[in-house]
């Protein structure tokens, strides 16, 4: 969850969990707080940061990503990245941006930055910008990173493709990105600064997307948030299809399990699904129309060129936003043929009904124990058990207090 938006703490801007779901982290008014989930309990905190709308972990380490939200304070503005060092109470690194930063992302190998309409690759280790991709606006920084360092794949919503679109050439002049075409997504290989491919998703625009750990399946939703779909990565191909819900909802958030067998989604309702991986999904003739794949147009069908040889990051950046429209026109075989082929979406296994209004969630599964954690908004961390057999209704059986009066501007 990056800045947030809905009904929450007023002191709270934001809150996430780190990559393996063992703890969480807040940033709030006067700065920010690492919390530990099992035992629950704080790890860290700095008041007097100032306010800080984006905290980021890697793992578990003592390195923590900031990004404040004043912009009228130079030592507090979104447009400015700090690698800090929680341990030794020290700053790595400061990076400024020409636009906000709207997410960050990272894993052992990768700093991934999200603008609004672009996204900037660094080695972690060196702090050294890699690529910079042109993503047509992106506005709610919808993108997601693998945890895994050699399967370290990004993904985020395709620009559109272009029925005119020519392989690169040396006096190829890209114009500026047009927005992200509605449903489509490109994978991106972060270790070989290449496209991988793109998935014909959904019809409508992509709201949220998340990788699993071992950077393996991609789940998907678009902004009418009925129907969630896991794809294999980097192949492509989908293997399941789950329905959250009839009426659209807005996708608050998506993960995996680390054993890659749950996948749980929380929406602007009421109810929290989780979806069992297994099984074969079944195939139907009569899919909801609104979310049906995108089919390829014959235009689309044209082979993907080869990139040339990589010369700057700046380039590299004009070549993968058009690679990744060529791209689109290459993934027709993983797409289905027939109507008849289209998916049965599944119902989910296991669900949580939140009480009252909870604002914007974020959810995932214990690593440890069989319990789903949320996080609210409204600076709660719940956990629930959940029963591995048999699913059905989760129980609550911990709530706490994301803030405490230290961290909130009352106790000023």
């Amino acid at each position: 969850m990056s800045r947030l938006t809905s009904k929450r703490h007023p002191d709270l801007l934001s809150c996430n969990f780190n990559q393996d779901f063992s703890c969480v982290a807040v940033g709030h008014k006067k700065g920010y707080t690492i919390l530990n989930c099992d035992p629950f309990g704080k790890v860290h905190s700095k008041t007097d940061q100032g306010a800080t709308g984006i905290v980021e972990m890697l793992f578990c380490t003592s390195l923590v990503a900031l990004v404040g939200t004043a912009d009228t304070q130079p030592n507090n503005s979104p447009r400015k990245l700090q690698i800090v060092n929680t341990k030794r109470q020290s700053t790595i690194c400061e990076l400024i941006f020409p636009t906000s930063v709207l997410a960050v992302k990272m894993n052992r190998k990768r700093l991934i930055v999200v603008l609004e309409s672009e996204i900037y690759i660094y080695d972690i280790s060196t702090m050294k910008l890699l690529h910079t991709i042109e993503t047509g606006p992106n506005p709610n920084a919808v993108c997601a990173l693998s945890s895994d360092s050699d399967r370290s794949y990004l993904a985020y919503p395709s620009p559109s493709p272009s029925s005119t679109s020519t392989p690169l050439s040396s006096s190829s002049v890209p114009g500026p990105p047009p927005a992200p075409t509605a449903g489509d997504v490109l994978l991106f290989d972060t270790i070989t600064l290449s496209a991988l491919n793109v998935i014909q998703a959904h019809k409508s625009p992509i709201a949220h997307l998340a990788l699993n750990s071992t950077g393996t399946m991609l789940a998907t939703a678009s902004e009418k948030g009925t129907v969630v779909r896991v794809f294999s990565v980097p192949d492509a191909k989908q293997l399941w299809q789950f329905r959250r819900g009839s009426s659209s909802a807005r996708i608050w958030s998506i993960n995996f399990n680390l054993a890659n067998t749950l996948l749980a989604v929380s929406s602007d309702s009421s109810t929290i699904h989780i979806y069992r991986l297994q099984g074969t999904p079944g195939r139907s003739a009569l899919p909801e129309p609104e979310e049906e794949l995108r089919s390829p147009t014959p235009s689309e069908t044209t082979p993907v060129s080869s990139p040339p040889e990589r010369h700057s990051s700046s380039s590299l950046g004009k070549r993968t936003f058009r690679m990744g429209k060529t791209l689109v026109g290459g993934v027709g075989g993983y797409l289905p043929r027939s109507v008849s082929e289209r998916w049965e979406p599944q119902r989910d296994f296991a669900y949580i009904k939140l009480r009252g209004t909870q604002g914007r969630t974020v959810v995932a599964l214990s690593a440890t124990v069989p319990q789903v954690m949320v996080i609210s908004s409204e600076g709660l961390f719940q956990a629930y058990n959940i029963d591995l057999d048999n699913g059905g209704e989760c129980t609550l059986m911990k709530e706490f207090a994301l803030l405490g009066n230290e961290d909130t501007a009352a106790a000023e």
